[in-house]
């Protein structure tokens, strides 16, 4: 994620971060019980959130999903949207029941292994009980078939509006950090990734743009196209996408092969090209920086919604309302190995996304011969003793402001000490260490801390207290 330059002054109040308010207290485990039958021994609910005491009811317990397979089918002109989603899953518990994160939109019917299931709705959880209990360890499919108008997360003191966003030609779709449930039922946190499946219909003439590649050419009937995406690699949640609307596009690939789309509104024609080659230039470039790219395609969509800032979902950064700078580029496709590949189990962690993204927005300045990352560094540094930044460390995200900007420039600035502390060589080894280590899996900030210790034989316990930890302007 990251807000673009040119409206931090106007819309100060949105975009200077992106925070969720902690939701409504999630559902007792007396209140699945007053519905749910008597469980066989051993069987219970699973929880109604995950585990991130942030954010309490955000995914849920009791299994791990493995692939989404979305169907949905939505008309820009009535603002309606027909879902089906097939969810593949195991039990990590022996289940009675088990939910799912969705927010508004109407549920007409929910199967578990093919059986009809009953299910209730209680604020943005959807509760399910299958006909016979699931035991731990089993895998599992649900399908729920839903459909209404897809209202999306409103949070007016923070960034704003997010999750799915209706345009006069289609949606503009980005989910960070909870608004996945939306558009369509799921374990909404990053702690659970999974492949997908999304196929869109929309009215012929309009393009349906997901992540991942295309599987086969869009097929029209009756008035309607449809279109098949894939993504093969693990994705969070809020990665995930269904943009839809008029765009001018290319494809192609970028000067290491790797295949590109580039996607535009058309009133941002005139910036397809640059989108594309910057895009190309830039994967190609990290991949030498931070190992190889983890996904098998990469790109950009600039949409018309006025959104003030970019998110970057998977294999798709979106930018929303605005013509992308090369740093915000930079910034979006250095999350597809920080965040996308490497993802984090729980949000207060969220510098090991924004922090490492920020940073890469430097050393692509270092790179093009403009401010090193060392000048960069020392004009944050020498921000006075009372700045904010100081104040709010950045290795503990704030539920009630998570995207604050100290997660973005301190959590850079901490990667910047670090490396002056370790050395170039050590450095960037560690980067690549890191993102193969991890790839495709999930991330803490003591493990990166440890792989830093291991590398560089240092003890840098001191110095990431310092700049994560402490509220105050280190040293």
């Amino acid at each position: 994620m990251r807000s673009n330059k040119r409206w931090v002054a106007m819309l100060a109040a949105l975009i200077s971060v992106l925070g969720c308010s902690p939701a409504d207290k999630p559902p007792s485990l007396a209140d699945h019980r007053l519905d749910d039958p008597p469980p066989l021994t051993g069987h219970r609910p699973g929880a109604a959130g995950i585990g991130d005491t942030d954010f309490p009811t955000d995914g849920n317990g009791g299994y791990d999903v493995s692939h989404y397979d979305l169907a949905v089918d939505y008309t820009p002109m009535t603002k309606q949207l027909q879902g089906v989603a097939t969810i593949q899953a195991a039990a990590t518990q022996d289940l009675s029941s088990f939910n799912l994160d969705l927010s508004g939109l109407t549920v007409s019917k929910v199967s578990v292994n093919n059986s009809t299931a009953t299910f209730r709705r209680q604020g943005e959880e959807l509760t399910v009980t299958p006909a016979k209990p699931i035991d731990v360890k089993s895998r599992f499919s649900v399908k729920v078939v839903y459909s209404g108008q897809p209202k999306p997360i409103q949070d007016s003191a923070n960034l704003g509006t997010f999750g799915f966003v209706a345009t006069p030609d289609g949606a503009f779709v980005a989910s960070e950090p909870d608004g996945s449930k939306t558009w369509f039922p799921n374990n909404d946190h990053p702690a659970d990734k999974a492949t997908y499946d999304i196929t869109i219909t929309v009215p012929a003439g309009v393009t349906a743009l997901a992540n991942g590649e295309l599987v086969g050419r869009p097929t029209t009937a009756q008035g309607k196209t449809t279109f098949r995406w894939r993504e093969r690699h693990p994705m969070a949640s809020y990665l995930a996408t269904a943009t839809m609307g008029k765009f001018a596009q290319r494809e192609g690939r970028t000067p290491a092969g790797i295949p590109e789309i580039a996607a535009v509104d058309p009133k941002f024609k005139t910036s397809l090209d640059k989108l594309f080659t910057l895009t190309g230039e830039i994967t190609d470039y990290w991949s030498t920086v931070f190992g190889p790219y983890p996904f098998s395609s990469t790109g950009g969509i600039v949409d018309d919604f006025a959104a003030g800032y970019a998110l970057e979902n998977q294999t798709k950064p979106l930018y929303g309302g605005f013509a992308p700078d090369q740093s915000i580029i930079a910034h979006e496709l250095a999350h597809q190995w920080f965040g996308n590949s490497l993802s984090i189990k729980r949000w207060k962690e969220l510098w090991l996304n924004e922090g490492f993204a920020t940073y890469a927005e430097w050393l692509w300045s270092e790179h093009k011969g403009g401010k090193s990352a060392e000048a960069i560094f020392n004009e944050f540094h020498a921000r006075p003793a009372d700045d904010p930044m100081w104040a709010y460390p950045p290795g503990r995200a704030r539920p009630d402001d998570l995207f604050n900007l100290s997660v973005y420039n301190r959590g850079a600035m901490t990667l910047h000490a670090l490396r002056k502390a370790v050395g170039d060589a050590t450095f960037f080894k560690l980067l690549k260490t890191w993102t193969a280590d991890h790839r495709h899996g999930h991330v803490t900030t003591d493990e990166f801390i440890h792989l830093a210790e291991q590398l560089s034989g240092q003890n840098l316990r001191p110095l990431f207290d310092a700049w994560l930890f402490q509220p105050r302007r280190p040293a």
